[in-house]
């Protein structure tokens, strides 16, 4: 059988470049498809983090002449320590920026963003066509997000239309981030004026990348298989249900992964102290270093709480607004970290000059206060309203910190009630502190407790599965 190849497209890559979930996949799952045997070439923007990170990257080959306003570009690659290689997209005028890829130091939207993800989706599509003067050419496209939502669609118009022409596949991350712009986009992208239609690319007014993809694609999958069938529902669906339910049958829901390399507490480089299932005294040590390290009375009194996210409604954190009090009152800690919707941070900050040495916030992005949170809490909170898959809970589940979880997208199919975590439906700050006194009554059972620590440990969410189950796919198209 011939080995099959991959290009797999993303805005995104830890630890360069990361915003969010999308980063840590496109590090691990092109690692995981390689060891299944897939030959894998990774295509993402070279931003100022890695034209520092690789100055010698080696140049591939110069794409001119694109249809639009896409400005000439360059192809450079590099083989990263774990052997996967990375095509580095070189468009300075768009890409050679500070900070956020997708958002200037003000935090708004660069207002070139339907050129800069038009190339990347353009040039993919470019390497997937006959046209391309590589000597490496992908059996198919494997995009992400609405940042390469239009590849599906520039492979039908420019790919050429041969045998050699890649199959797509895209794959939704979130769906509430829709890649939305203006009718005037059409021309500088390169699309005919033929496809601002319900059955092209226009959505409620719109150019929507993602609609694009979704309408074009060979194959679409998303990040959960209940997150797939959440999205086919028109109250659950972000304006694009019907779509989804039309090309039902390309649709399916693979589950993420976490890098188990990384995420370990048995060799974890950020924790004071290490521990394995069986042998898990050694996490309280972790939990007394970590209230040291924010400020929380040094008890083992009460439990921890823990929150490592973006501080946005759609987490349900502005529940925890509501029910703080109550926490309190259990008695219990908290601590977060995360950054997101400004109000919602200084409300954060708030609670903690309230109840010093009880409610610990940091705001910001800190990788090593991540790991000791995961490894020292007692209790990971997830109470996302909606959630495409999630990794905290499957990270929490392996550090013996069990989750305390709404039941939708992948935490639906990660964790199992009064098993290895607790779960509530309802979406509610009532439901969400009965699932929290719940996990605390359970804590207070030191021998149930350990049980349900030892049960999560057990569990295995490596990348291996979902790759085999890319893999499958990938040889279906």
């Amino acid at each position: 059988m011939k080995t099959l190849k991959s290009l797999f497209v993303t805005p995104e890559i830890a630890p360069w470049v990361k915003t969010g979930g999308l980063g840590d996949v496109a590090a691990a799952l092109p690692e995981a498809l390689r060891s299944a045997g897939v030959d894998v070439r990774i295509l993402v923007p070279r931003y100022p983090a890695l034209r520092e990170a690789f100055p010698k990257a080696k140049l591939l080959t110069r794409i001119t002449g694109l249809e639009g306003q896409f400005p000439d570009c360059a192809l450079y690659s590099v083989v990263v320590p774990k052997k996967v290689t990375l095509w580095l997209l070189d468009a300075p005028e768009l890409f050679d920026r500070p900070g956020n890829p997708y958002l200037n130091a003000a935090g708004q939207d660069w207002p070139d963003n339907a050129l800069r993800f038009g190339l990347l989706s353009r040039v993919a599509a470019w390497i997937g066509s006959k046209h391309s003067t590589l000597s490496w050419h992908p059996h198919l496209v494997h995009s992400n997000d609405w940042q390469g939502a239009l590849t599906p669609l520039y492979l039908q118009l420019f790919g050429g239309g041969s045998s050699k022409t890649a199959r797509s596949l895209l794959t939704i991350h979130n769906l509430a981030f829709q890649g939305l712009f203006g009718q005037a986009d059409l021309a500088p992208l390169g699309l005919p004026d033929s496809l601002w239609t319900l059955e092209g690319v226009e959505y409620h007014g719109y150019l929507s990348f993602l609609k694009a993809g979704l309408q074009f694609a060979d194959r679409i999958t998303t990040v959960s298989p209940t997150y797939a069938q959440e999205i086919q529902r028109d109250e659950t669906g972000m304006g694009l249900a019907g779509l989804l339910r039309h090309r039902s049958d390309r649709l399916s829901g693979i589950l993420n992964g976490i890098d188990t390399t990384i995420w370990n507490p048995e060799t974890d480089p950020w924790l004071p102290a290490h521990y394995a299932e069986g042998q898990i005294k050694s996490k309280s040590l972790v939990k007394k270093a970590l209230q040291d390290e924010m400020g929380l009375q040094g008890t083992n009194q009460m439990p921890l709480l823990g929150v490592v996210s973006r501080l946005t409604t759609q987490k349900g954190l502005d529940w925890l607004q509501v029910i703080a009090e109550e926490l309190m009152q259990l008695p219990a800690q908290l601590v977060v970290l995360g950054s997101g919707a400004r109000e919602m941070e200084a409300d954060f900050l708030t609670l903690a000059a309230r109840y010093p040495g009880q409610i610990a916030v940091r705001i910001g992005f800190d990788e090593g206060l991540a790991h000791r949170i995961e490894g020292g809490a007692d209790m990971f909170l997830m109470p996302s309203r909606f959630e495409p898959c999630g990794l905290n809970q499957m990270i929490s589940l392996r550090y013996g910190t069990p989750p305390v979880v709404r039941t939708t997208g992948g935490l639906a199919d990660t964790v199992v009630d009064g098993v290895d975590g607790f779960c509530f439906s309802e979406e509610t700050p009532e439901a969400f502190l009965s699932a929290i006194r719940r996990a605390v009554t359970a804590w207070h059972n030191a021998a149930a407790w350990k049980k349900i620590q030892r049960h999560g440990m057990t569990r295995h969410f490596g990348w291996e599965q979902a790759a085999l189950q890319y893999a499958h796919l990938y040889a279906e198209l």
